[in-house]
């Protein structure tokens, strides 16, 4: 005998299993939410910090980049929805030495509300301009087997300067050309790179609770071999070779590490933003003719026009660098292998002239 049900009570039953279905379905959801709103909260000034800090948090950390892609650090100025992230931020990673200039009201409100600030530049050997980059380099090869691992605490019990009132009175020890002024260009080197992402994993590890060890050795073994990779590109150039005029102030922790002489620069000094006169442009001409040199880099911020005529005038070429550009896969090993290509391969090239 088949039992028939109504269709009245057929469609109650099947309301009620869609209801239940529809409550498990926003139960998984809600977990879902609330685990990805648990992950901690870290926001990078730069899309290269934010690539480190990326290639180390992996899944366990949600990662912000203020500045946008290709944006020049010297120009960018925060919106309200940048100061807002900071506020919100469980942690902040900055490059310091004033890079971040627009951000030095809001990271120094950070610190104080006890939310890590942790400062790049507070964990690598501040280089300033006008040191003579060879000396610099062979004394860091002298302390190459002293690098920190992503498992030491780097800088132990150091007063890091980046946290007080942000380098009062350095400017007394700069000359209008930026002389003694401390250079925050730290990732064009490798070495220093690996500092700054050990600092960051010590970080995570003991301000987020984050659990690294694997991740952390890797990436650590990765910049390791960065550096020789980067120093086997650039020796490829001939040591008469070695010398750089750029845009601005910028490769001189590459030069420090690698053994590259800086001449001179478009823009005499560590910002896009510096003035130049008529009389600086020509002397940087009488030194380019002087010291052979027939590559003039450039980068964003550099007026192009200046650099051509400079150049052109001088008998050089100009060349590009995306110093301040991730490449499509968004890795700071890229970006450097990239940038040392691009200035082996220039240096390299017949000269134009």
């Amino acid at each position: 005998m088949t039992i028939r049900r109504p269709a009245a009570l057929r469609a109650a039953i099947l309301a009620v299993l869609a209801g239940l279905l529809a409550l498990g379905v926003a139960a998984c959801g809600d977990g879902g939410d609330t685990a990805a709103a648990e992950r901690p909260r870290v926001v990078a000034t730069t899309a290269i910090l934010g690539a480190v800090a990326r290639d180390l948090a992996g899944d366990d950390a949600e990662v912000t980049v203020l500045m946008p892609q290709g944006t020049d650090p010297h120009d960018w100025q925060p919106s309200a929805k940048d100061i807002e992230a900071v506020n919100r931020a469980d942690l902040v990673v900055a490059n310091g030495l004033d890079l971040e200039e627009g951000l030095t009201d809001a990271l120094k409100a950070a610190r104080e509300r006890g939310t890590p600030v942790l400062f790049a530049t507070d964990h690598i050997a501040v280089r300033r301009v006008g040191e003579r980059e060879v000396v610099a380099h062979e004394e860091e090869e002298a302390h190459a087997g002293e690098e920190p691992h992503a498992d030491e605490e780097p800088h132990a019990g150091e007063e890091p300067h980046a946290g007080e009132e942000p380098h009062a009175g350095e400017e007394a020890h700069a000359d209008e050309h930026g002389a003694g002024a401390e250079d925050p260009h730290f990732w064009t080197d490798p070495a220093s790179m690996r500092r700054v992402a050990a600092a960051m994993a010590a970080t995570m590890r003991d301000d987020l609770g984050l659990d690294l060890g694997e991740r952390a050795r890797q990436q650590d073994e990765r910049l390791a071999a960065l550096d020789g990779e980067v120093r086997a590109t650039l020796a490829q150039v001939p040591a008469a070779r070695r010398k750089l005029v750029t845009g601005h102030e910028s490769l001189g922790y590459l030069a420090r590490r690698y053994g590259y002489e800086l001449v001179g620069a478009v823009i005499p000094g560590l910002s896009s933003q510096a003035g130049v006169s008529a009389s600086e442009l020509a002397e940087l001409q009488e030194q380019i003719r002087a010291e052979g040199v027939d590559v003039v880099f450039t980068e964003i911020g550099t007026p192009r026009q200046v650099a051509d005529a400079i150049a052109g005038q001088a008998g050089a070429r100009v060349v590009e660098l995306a110093s301040h550009t991730m490449p499509a896969d968004g890795s700071y090993e890229t970006f450097m292998r990239e940038m040392a290509t691009a200035i082996a391969d220039a240096l390299r090239a017949p000269p134009a002239r």
